[in-house]
């Protein structure tokens, strides 16, 4: 018996690569949800842990992945079918890291996630 074709995996994209709505709230509306604003202030590690928990990542991976921040909000636009791209995901996170992780967790809130 010979195999004519290797098995491999489907290639199934889901939601445009570009996206076709805006977040659910701006980067800077944190205070809108005045909890994860607090623990996003006071514990900004544990945040970050719970984010990549909710995204089915591994809680660790925060701490060891550098710029894991980039990746999570990339997931959570890929995910929630949100326009922008990687470069505006970095730039997001580079000019404020809280109110970037804040803007996740308000999206994921609003995902159901």
């Amino acid at each position: 018996m010979a195999v004519t074709t290797q098995p491999g995996r489907s290639q199934l994209v889901l939601v445009g690569l570009e996206g076709h709505r805006d977040w659910s709230s701006g980067m800077f509306g944190c205070f809108s949800d005045c909890a994860s604003c607090l623990c996003t202030y006071c514990c900004l590690p544990i945040m970050m842990c719970r984010l990549a928990s909710r995204l089915n990542e591994c809680p660790l991976m925060p701490c060891c992945v550098p710029c894991s921040i980039v990746a999570m909000r990339t997931k959570v636009r890929t995910m929630g079918g949100i326009e922008g791209s990687i470069c505006k995901d970095c730039m997001a996170a580079s000019c404020c890291f809280g109110c970037t992780v804040c803007q996740m967790s308000r999206e994921l809130d609003s995902m159901g996630i």
